[in-house]
This record gives structure tokens, C-alpha cells and sequence, in this order.
């Protein structure tokens, strides 16, 4: 079983959900982001911290850190190039 962390979060994420412009959202597939995902996107895309910085904001390792953000990139890409529906849980 894996270990369940607790990770400071601090961002508000308001938004639970973005999809495609003009397609019925019952019709796409869902890939969903986690709030440590998300977090992971806002310090180091949107805030432009290094790795090591933004892992210490998160109170995790670094190479957890890496991990979160590379799964977190690969589920927005994912959901951009092929036209899902991104859900913030």
C-alpha cells in the first residue's frame, strides 16, 4: 500500500474542470490532475522556481518533486494533444 504525504498546497484552484471548445463533455475522455499535480505546475511553470526551491515550498524531496511535475506535464499534454477533458480533483 502505498504512503500517503501530506504536501503544503498552497495555490486556489477555483476551476474543476476544462475541456475542448465545442464538444459535449460526456463524450471525452477525463484525465484528472491532482491538487499536488497542480501545485507542482504552479511553482515551477508559473512562478518559474527551480526544482529544489519549489520542492522546498511543497515539503518534499526534490526527485519527488521532479516526479510530480514530469506526471503532471505528461496528463496536460495529454489532454491538450489529444482532447480530453483535464478534471482538478
Amino acid at each position: 500500500m502505498p504512503r500517503r504525504i501530506r504536501r503544503r498546497i498552497r495555490g486556489n484552484f477555483n476551476n474543476i474542470c476544462f475541456k475542448p471548445c465545442g464538444v459535449p463533455a460526456h463524450s471525452l475522455d477525463v484525465i484528472t490532475l491532482t491538487k499536488d499535480e497542480l501545485e507542482a505546475i504552479r511553482l515551477a511553470d508559473l512562478e518559474g522556481l527551480y526544482q529544489e526551491d519549489a520542492a522546498n515550498k511543497m515539503e518534499v524531496s526534490r526527485p519527488t518533486f521532479g516526479r510530480i511535475l514530469n506526471n503532471a506535464r505528461a496528463k496536460i499534454a495529454d489532454a491538450i494533444i489529444n482532447g480530453k477533458s483535464l478534471e482538478l480533483i
